[in-house]
């Protein structure tokens, strides 16, 4: 269950975020630490998330915490890393070329579930590598896309 402060946190943190360019991907706050930590992963809407952005994020945002948290804490800021599913037209380049399983909400000639190198996506597919053929996959029956860690070709 989390913590009865992170509402509060991710209200107060997203504006932030958003002044800076970057994004609340999550919160937790570990009280069972001495003193208590509360982390928080920001992703940039632009780029790679750097350093540069938790910094930024961290000193833009520790001002408002003490506020809000009035005992001891530690602030830890980061990137939330690689996630396994794939959203963004940027993901789908930044990934071209890793395995990948793509769901459909409907059996699509015949699969439900389609591995292989991921190609790349346009307006109407996703274009994946089996087996040295390209599969292409109507992106209106796609449900996720996400990273795996099987190699097909």
């Amino acid at each position: 269950m989390a913590h009865p402060l992170i509402p509060q946190v991710l209200e107060v943190a997203a504006p932030v975020a958003e002044t800076l360019g970057l994004e609340v991907v999550h919160a937790v706050f570990h009280t069972n630490q001495n003193p208590p930590v509360l982390r928080i992963d920001v992703r940039n809407q632009q780029a790679d998330t750097g350093l540069v952005d938790c910094e930024r994020m961290s000193r833009a945002l520790e001002p408002i915490l003490d506020e809000l948290i009035p005992d001891q804490y530690v602030l830890e800021v980061s990137s939330p890393g690689i996630s396994k599913l794939l959203t963004s037209d940027r993901e789908f380049i930044s990934f071209r070329g890793f395995p990948a399983m793509v769901t459909t909400s409907e059996p699509y000639q015949g699969h439900i579930y389609w591995e292989g190198n991921l190609i790349r996506r346009d307006e109407t597919n996703v274009y994946i590598s089996k087996k040295g053929r390209t599969i292409s996959i109507p992106r209106t029956l796609i449900t996720s896309v996400q990273l795996t860690e099987s190699e097909e070709d």
